[in-house]
């Protein structure tokens, strides 16, 4: 496993942006897939973003979110623009090994930060 640790969350108005960041330690970052999720009051966890080699997106946050990653700094990113009051939720970093396609549900995923707060006001 790898351990994850988020910062960059906080309240912002719609239309305004945010960046997230997930510090990684343990295993080789450059071998792992990494990838956000979402989660807010009552609903499933649901898949962000993700990245290997290149960046991979929901539908919900296509054209309005960018992952990347600093493989020298053991960090992933997450920029959100154009932020909408839907997108309010407890956004977790999530790491994995697994070789096929770029996983999209959590189960495939053995690695979780503890997750930050993002609140889009109205």
């Amino acid at each position: 496993q790898v351990q994850l640790v988020e910062s960059g969350g906080g309240l912002v108005q719609a239309g305004g942006s945010l960046r997230l960041s997930c510090a990684a330690s343990g295993r080789p970052f450059g071998s792992s897939a990494m990838a956000w999720f979402r989660q807010a009051p009552g609903k499933e966890r649901e898949f962000v973003a993700a990245i290997k080699w290149s960046g991979y997106y929901a539908d919900s946050v296509k054209g309005r979110f960018t992952i990347s990653r600093d493989n020298a700094k053991n960090t992933v990113y997450l920029q959100m623009n154009s932020l909408k009051p839907e997108d309010t939720a407890v956004y977790y970093c999530a790491a994995t090994t697994w070789s096929g396609a770029i996983p999209t549900i959590p189960d495939r995923y053995d690695s979780w930060g503890q997750g930050t707060q993002v609140t889009v006001s109205s």
